[in-house]
């Protein structure tokens, strides 16, 4: 039988809110390959794993750093494993670098039946998940998460996902990869701008703490915006199909106006459901629109 802490070890690494930044990118990359006639099931559920796997990891390993640092002391979302001292340290590193090396294991098959190079890939990837918080100077309390999130939850998920069924990037998988990227990292925006405070007392450096309350409002529009627009523009050089992604506009605007009214702490906990939402939709409809548009 499963006690508390294992059962809610469980549920911190498979958030509900993060999954869609793991899934919505290999949807996407595997619309763009679908469009582009290259659609190959198995690599894209091989890269389905390695995405989940890394997110979860990445869950576990925030988790862990965070909490041995202390600076999850007095979050304001939800529980956290080390924090709370629901569950010891060591067992949410050991999960942290479990999925990590199942993630490796997903990369090394799609390296070895598509091309070697993309083990450098793999290996930045998996280096960047467990330095965003964790090791001697982690570059998530630099204001760097963002970056990170955009480059590998976007770019190279989206791209990769594609470039693994069909050998080549294509102007979809481009244009796919700057929408989902954008939503990926609105994501993190609306997170971190809740935390602004305890991670400002903390010494937590993120983006939201350099940009201030007002700036990181206005970045979370921004990369709103940029995403709907990476949906007309992929659809403009594609099939008009494409334009499915806009179903999730309503969303879009629903966690815009929560962002815009000031809502702060505890308030901006629907913001994240939202986006993640939001995220999610985009991809499944852009998905759809380039697989109708293949016909």
């Amino acid at each position: 039988m499963s006690t508390p802490s294992t059962t809610r070890l469980w549920i911190e690494g498979a958030r509900p809110r993060t999954l869609p930044a793991a899934v919505a990118p290999v949807l996407a990359g595997t619309g763009a390959a679908v469009y582009a006639d290259g659609f190959v099931g198995w690599k894209a559920l091989l890269a389905l794993g390695l995405s989940l796997s890394l997110q979860i990891g990445v869950n576990y390993a925030n988790d862990y750093s965070d909490g041995i640092r202390g600076t999850d002391a007095d979050r304001v979302g939800p529980l956290r494993l080390v924090g709370s001292g629901l569950v010891s340290p060591g067992k949410v590193k050991a999960a942290a670098l479990g999925f990590l090396a199942l993630g490796a294991l997903f990369g090394l098959v799609l390296a070895a039946t598509t091309s070697w190079w993309l083990l450098l890939v793999g290996a930045a990837a998996i280096l960047a998940a467990w330095t965003y918080t964790g090791g001697p100077n982690p570059y998530g309390y630099r204001a760097l998460g963002e970056v990170s999130v955009f480059v590998f939850f976007g770019l190279v998920a989206v791209m990769g996902t594609t470039f693994v069924q069909t050998e080549n990037i294509t102007r979809a998988s481009v244009a796919a990869a700057i929408g989902v990227g954008a939503l990926a990292c609105a994501i993190l925006v609306a997170n971190n701008l809740r935390d602004i405070p305890t991670d400002t007392e903390s010494g937590k450096r993120t983006l939201a703490v350099v940009l201030g309350d007002r700036g990181s409002r206005r970045f979370y529009v921004v990369l709103v915006q940029v995403a709907l627009i990476a949906a007309v523009v992929c659809a403009a050089l594609t099939t008009w199909w494409a334009l499915l992604a806009l179903v999730a506009a309503p969303l879009a605007i629903r966690a815009v106006r929560v962002i815009g009214s000031g809502a702060t702490g505890r308030e901006l906990i629907p913001v994240l459901r939202d986006s993640g939402l939001l995220e999610l939709v985009y991809a499944v409809g852009l998905t759809a629109g380039l697989v109708i548009g293949s016909f």
